[in-house]
């Protein structure tokens, strides 16, 4: 979402003197739990706390409140302060419709359009240069923030000497609504996106304060977040700012065009009564107004990847100058040739989305089978399905093999995403599946959760006591502690090196078309080559 005139690398390198100053030295460490820890950044002082081993930087501006005259508009850098400025509490997440962790006396304020805050865990603010894991928020462009209990950087940081940066950033419609080609005016292009490479650029001017790299950047995030970060991988402006990345439950091998943005923002005008000559009038027009037009269209609520319908939700688009090109279905971006790639899900991936709703689906027989693939399978392709996974999972019930197929499309463009850094030969590709199997049963029946959608976030942070009022932090299993510890070890390799191996656990090698190695994450890690190879087949003849 960006107008053609607008001049990227003046805005979002931080335009203003103070973007270009040199990196300032810390000012001061404490060391006590509870103690205060100083130090600089380009746009004053802060203080943080030291608490749990480690040094915490909670609600640190790094762009001005995008309201009023900035909403829709690419960030700006924020105005400097010269006294020292408190940083011991989350600043606001991006608004949205409230979550559980947001709002007075919780773990975090409630949602603001005054969202560009970012959070740095590290074990010290000292002159060490320790790998930096930037993490984008999953939500699917909606919901969510660089704050959530279950993501905290604090394990990371302390036990692998890493430090651990995280954003909010504009999400919804604030994020992604489109106006520059229809107001001929500086309206950004992926406002949100934007968002997040400003964020790179903070980290890149002021993370060696922090005790961080700036030449050792790991881009790294889950569902939404995996998408964001494919973004990430394909933005020429964020080409110099970080050198390896994550793709976590997410399959962004494309995303919307220009001209569909375009479609979504006139009818995003006329669900709010706007003409397109009265699109000033969006500046004045209460959030909470915004919020209600996002959520009462249907397709705003879509994941803006895959093939979107010609009006596509709120999410990252080809614009042609902020994303260049579709992440991964026409190859990867020349400028991304060189950085090392880890991609992958979890091995139950749609169980996570029938947890909301009533239990009947985990409890399908053969019949109910069919009749839940029959909207998207028919005659012999159903059967012929439904006989290759029963033949791949020979133990399975007929609801395992119901989510086996539906989260299998997830699975198999994540290995094209991988294909595609294969082919382009310059950096390798890992491949994972979280495989972990949770035995903790979904109420009103006998399924086992496994390991569904999102179940890696705790454990790639290493917080799996997390979550214990939520199913997915029912099991507090020694296997699932064991879990986390390997996958927490794996990415903190990987950020250090570019290659995911850690202490005593197998080595990873990259992943390639002869043996398609992939990392089998569990309470014992192991190496499988060409996991459900029939399936991956089958997929691979159908296309």
């Amino acid at each position: 979402m960006i107008d053609t005139p607008l001049n990227r690398r003046t805005v979002l390198v931080g335009a203003g003197a103070l973007a270009g100053l040199a990196v300032l030295p810390p000012l001061a460490m404490g060391q006590g739990n509870g103690e205060t820890v100083e130090t600089a950044t380009t746009y004053g002082p802060i203080r943080g706390k030291h608490e749990d081993g480690i040094a915490k930087f909670l609600g640190v501006p790094y762009g001005a409140p995008p309201i009023g005259a900035l909403r829709f508009k690419a960030p700006q850098a924020p105005a400097a302060w010269t006294e020292v400025r408190d940083t011991m509490t989350f600043g606001n997440p991006a608004f949205q419709a409230p979550q559980p962790e947001m709002g007075p006396d919780r773990r975090m304020p409630a949602p603001s359009e005054d969202c560009l805050y970012l959070n740095v865990w590290t074990p010290a603010a000292d002159d060490k240069r320790r790998p930096v894991m930037f993490y984008n928020h999953g939500g699917g462009y909606m919901i969510g923030s660089g704050s959530a209990t279950g993501q905290d950087g604090t394990s990371l940081a302390r036990d692998h000497e890493v430090v651990v940066v995280q954003s909010n950033h504009r999400l919804g419609l604030l994020g992604y609504l489109f106006l520059g080609d229809l107001a001929g005016q500086d309206y950004a292009a992926n406002a949100g996106m934007l968002d997040i490479q400003l964020a790179l650029q903070w980290v890149r001017d002021n993370i060696a304060n922090f005790g961080g790299d700036p030449d050792n950047v790991m881009v790294w995030g889950e569902s939404g977040g995996g998408s964001k970060t494919a973004a990430v991988y394909t933005m020429p402006g964020a080409a110099n700012l970080f050198h390896k990345a994550s793709i976590e439950s997410a399959s962004p091998l494309r995303f919307p065009t220009r001209e569909q943005a375009n479609a979504r923002a006139e009818k995003t005008l006329e669900l709010l009564g706007i003409s397109v000559s009265e699109i000033a009038q969006l500046h004045d027009l209460p959030t909470e107004r915004l919020l209600e037009v996002q959520q009462m269209d249907i397709p705003n609520g879509l994941a803006p990847w895959g093939d979107p319908d010609p009006v596509p939700g709120f999410g990252a688009f080809v614009d042609g100058e902020v994303i260049s090109q579709n992440p991964f279905a026409d190859g990867v971006a020349d400028f991304s040739a060189g950085k090392p790639l880890m991609c992958g899900t979890t091995r139950d991936e749609m169980v996570f989305f029938s947890l909301f709703g009533p239990p009947d689906i985990f409890n399908i027989d053969e019949a109910g089978l069919r009749e839940q693939l029959g909207g998207s399978y028919d005659g012999e392709d159903l059967e012929e399905i439904i006989a290759t996974f029963q033949q791949s999972r020979p133990n399975a019930s007929p609801a395992q093999i119901y989510f086996a197929i539906r989260t299998s499309p997830i699975w198999r463009d994540a290995i094209k995403i991988a294909e595609a850094k294969v082919e382009q030969g310059a950096a390798p590709v890992f491949m994972y599946q979280l495989a972990y199997h949770s035995p903790t049963k979904i109420p009103g029946s006998e399924f086992e959760l496994g390991s569904p959608h999102a179940s890696d976030i705790s454990m790639k942070f290493n917080t799996p006591e997390t979550g214990q009022g939520f199913i997915l932090g029912v099991d507090q299993s020694p296997e699932r502690y064991q879990t986390a510890k390997n996958m927490s070890a794996l990415w903190a390799g990987f950020a250090r090196t570019g290659v995911p191996n850690a202490e005593g656990l197998p080595e990873w090698p990259a992943y390639d078309l002869a043996n398609r190695s992939t990392m089998w994450i569990d309470a014992e890690c192991r190496i499988v080559d060409d996991p459900d190879q029939a399936e991956r087949l089958y997929l691979e003849a159908a296309e």
